[in-house]
């Protein structure tokens, strides 16, 4: 069991963040299927314009190379530094800033634990620019795999981000961890992860950091080493329903009642969320759906809160039974 130990300046210092890289470095290992029994739906429809990356693109071979079962490089995975705001594009920025004796070591350790046989690989990753070279697959990887889906499923890290900084706000920590995945809990002044190596960490007064994730689903990572925080990355809430296939859709009923597009916008609030992330999770412009989050709260199915700078919409009872959750 991996153990956190955290303090009171530690709680004071944790916060939730977004990270891009982290996702894409993800959906790589999920389409060159490096964890073994990992689903791929819906993800299968990336994987001709995978194929055509891996088959031309040495610096994604290159790439793809630094992965293993145990885990991969971290330099091309940077830790987020700007919380909820990362963005790709910090992201990048990290992996051309990488000093080069970091990247060297990890790219030995990966290739130890997966040799290459493709000699074009080992060009590119003993390159004295291999950092810049290895940014610049990642953007193309980012724009031809990720970048169409990242509003939608950054609205689904967001919503979860708001869901347990609001949880944390009224509940302290225990509160906000709670149901963040099976293998965490909170125990005697600690957080523990079940399942993985046996150590004790102290996060050392810095903090923790929690990200939600897509790509992670169903299990989870941490980060217990430099140059990353200490840090859990888990499923973010709702995800399962999108890799599954399954994601939850209004009955004819609730349609013929309120109307399509205002039955969508009424279930797609399982979670609270506020008007820009809906619109991104529904694909619906944002000034359509303020129109429709209007006219449900004058209805009474929904209600309204402001959290920080966002105003977050949220199912009333009656909404609730509406939709029938």
């Amino acid at each position: 069991m991996l153990r956190y130990l955290v303090g009171a300046d530690d709680l004071l210092h944790s916060r939730f963040a977004l990270s891009p890289g982290f996702e894409l470095a993800s959906l790589l290992r999920v389409l060159d299927r490096i964890d073994r029994g990992r689903p791929e739906q819906p993800v299968a429809r990336l994987r001709p314009a995978f194929e055509r990356l891996r088959r031309t693109d040495p610096a994604v071979r290159a790439l793809l190379a630094l992965h293993h079962s145990r885990g991969g490089a971290g330099f091309v995975a940077p830790p987020p530094t700007r919380g909820a705001l990362q963005t790709i594009d910090d992201d990048l920025a990290a992996v051309r800033a990488a000093p080069l004796d970091v990247a060297r070591s990890e790219i030995a350790a990966s290739l130890a634990a997966r040799p290459p046989a493709d000699p074009s690989v080992r060009e590119i990753l003993d390159a004295p620019d291999v950092t810049a070279r290895l940014a610049e697959a990642l953007r193309r990887a980012w724009d031809a795999l990720l970048a169409p889906d990242w509003p939608h499923l950054r609205a689904i890290c967001e919503r979860d981000i708001v869901y347990r900084s609001g949880l944390l706000a009224r509940h302290g920590w225990a509160a906000a961890l709670d149901g963040l995945h099976r293998r965490v809990r909170w125990h005697d002044g600690a957080i523990e992860v079940t399942r993985m190596r046996d150590t004790t960490v102290t996060a050392g007064g810095t903090g923790m950091t929690f990200i939600p994730s897509v790509f992670v689903w169903p299990g989870l990572a941490a980060h217990t080493d430099d140059p990353w925080p200490r840090c859990i990355i888990y499923p973010a809430r709702g995800i399962a329903e999108w890799w599954t296939g399954n994601p939850a859709r209004p009955s004819a009923a609730l349609e013929e009642l309120i109307g399509r597009s205002r039955a969508r916008v009424l279930v797609a609030l399982r979670e609270p969320a506020s008007t820009t992330q809906l619109a991104r999770s529904i694909g619906v412009p944002t000034g359509s759906v303020g129109d429709h989050l209007r006219a449900l709260r004058r209805a009474g199915l929904l209600d309204a809160a402001r959290a920080g700078r966002s105003v977050l919409y949220r199912r009333t009872p009656l909404g609730d039974l509406l939709v029938g959750d």
